[in-house]
């Protein structure tokens, strides 16, 4: 969550059914999806915290078009951007728009690895799967941005919630893709490598690397309390689909032969922000800490969240919230009905079932409790604003079964504080450090300087997609995060 917040959306990106070869010879793209995707993208950038530049963002394009250039497209039809999202995912628009994390950067091994995802989503856009992913998304809503929330509430599923008008309609587009459209990606993919001189089996590999990630982060999501990875969550893993992976590079002839250019990789990876961008805000166990914004807030034991460019999403058995902020005249009692208009679009009825000011940790607070009927039921709808100087205010939606109110969320709303100055200049970065393995180096003394509190050797091995029983060779590279500077 950043301190400056856009209030105002942009226009979702039309996707037209159409029928697109993925075998016509350096074909371009429709006008209209690259017509869309440009309007889209610096709004899509802004979301995902901006685009890397530079020599790492060249070297990300100049891999793309390489790859590209074996997908049957222009290959100057593609643009290939690097975001600054703590979210291991990577996703494409129809207009030839094609994004990747820097989190998701962090996990591969080398160039290869990143070639076959960057092929992955190269093989959604030349196969034309957005003709199918426009049917998967064309589901009826309740009203306005609540019905998207309370969709995700009543369906259970968290990667669509939204509690902003500020989602983009390409991102929606971007999570649903079936489960056969993944593997056909995935086999384009490896063609591509391979035509191109890598070693097809940078996919198999990669796809265990995705998988170790996310093992590890469901072992630690009770201390980190982060929800699943999108791109866990769009591009559906499992063990078949990995040996899927690792047969159709045996297909090809070429497995274990061609490019994987891991010193290359390595050296423009080297420096990389993970995890939590502090100009964010960042997640420590249970507690969310914006630096910059000088606040802090605790999620109840066993709730999940996940820190994005503009609002923080919590999700948990009892219910689902967000914390965000919106522009603040001075008024809180407006900002909160505010608050409930961007939810609703005004479109769906709210019946008031609480409402007063108070002060919580020394702020004052505004809060209101609604009620809303909805075709699967009745939903309790909580807004908690909080005032922290003239011109700025920050609040918590909450959604949870009606009834209850804000009860799962009543720890959450009465934790957030101001933190002190020094508590702020505390808190750093976590950046990649690429090193050089030296006589005496063992997984366990590399691993004491990640800048973790536990799971230090896991998070090490992980890293470096390297077996328990691991032996380090003097002269060998590897990855470390350490904390950086601010």
């Amino acid at each position: 969550m950043r301190r400056t917040i856009l209030l105002a959306t942009a226009a979702a990106v039309a996707i037209t059914p159409g029928v697109l070869s993925a075998q016509a010879s350096n074909r371009g793209l429709p006008a209209r999806y690259v017509q869309d995707a440009q309007k889209e993208h610096p709004a899509l950038v802004a979301e995902f915290g901006g685009a890397e530049t530079g020599a790492r963002g060249a070297y990300i394009d100049s891999i793309g078009r390489r790859i590209a250039g074996q997908s049957g497209v222009n290959p100057q039809a593609y643009r290939f951007t690097a975001l600054n999202s703590a979210v291991e995912n990577a996703f494409a628009v129809p207009g030839g728009y094609i994004y990747i994390t820097r989190q998701l950067m962090g996990i591969m091994g080398d160039e290869a690895e990143l070639a076959f995802v960057l092929g992955h989503e190269v093989g959604h856009v030349a196969a034309n799967h957005a003709q199918a992913r426009q049917r998967a998304t064309q589901t009826s809503a309740i009203g306005g941005i609540l019905g998207a929330i309370l969709g995700s509430v009543v369906g259970g599923g968290f990667g669509n919630l939204i509690g902003q008008a500020l989602q983009t309609g390409s991102q929606l587009r971007t999570l649903s893709f079936t489960r056969a459209q993944e593997y056909d990606a995935d086999r384009l993919g490896i063609s591509y490598l391979t035509r191109t001189g890598y070693d097809p089996s940078a996919s198999a590999t990669m796809l265990a690397s995705l998988a170790r990630s996310q093992a590890l982060e469901a072992r630690v999501q009770g201390r980190d309390s982060r929800s699943t990875p999108e791109w866990a969550s769009t591009h559906p893993l499992s063990e078949n689909r990995t040996r899927q992976a690792a047969a159709e590079a045996q297909r090809t002839g070429r497995a274990g032969q061609g490019l994987r250019n891991r010193d290359q990789f390595l050296n423009q990876l080297d420096g990389i922000v993970v995890d939590d961008d502090p100009a964010q805000g960042v997640i420590e166990g249970r507690n969310f800490t914006h630096p910059d914004l000088r606040l802090q807030f605790t999620v109840p034991t066993g709730y999940l969240m996940q820190n994005g460019t503009r609002a923080v999403s919590i999700e948990g058995a009892a219910g689902k919230a967000q914390f965000s902020t919106r522009q603040f005249n001075g008024d809180l009692d407006q900002y909160v009905g505010g608050v409930l208009q961007d939810l609703t679009g005004g479109r769906t009825q709210i019946q008031l079932v609480d409402q007063r000011r108070t002060t919580i940790n020394g702020i004052p607070t505004s809060y209101i409790v609604g009620r809303a009927q909805t075709s699967s039921g009745v939903v309790d709808v909580s807004v908690f604003a909080y005032q922290f100087d003239r011109d700025s205010a920050f609040h918590f939606a909450t959604l949870t079964r009606g009834g209850t109110g804000v009860g799962p969320f009543g720890s959450m709303v009465n934790s957030l504080r101001r933190i002190t100055a020094q508590e702020a200049a505390a808190i750093r970065p976590r950046v990649i450090d690429v090193v050089t393995v030296r006589q005496g180096d063992t997984v366990q003394s590399l691993a004491s300087r990640m800048a973790y509190s536990s799971f230090q050797a896991e998070r090490f091995l992980s890293l470096n997609g390297l077996p328990v029983n691991a032996r380090l060779a003097p002269g060998q590279r590897v990855k470390l995060v350490v904390f950086g500077r601010r």
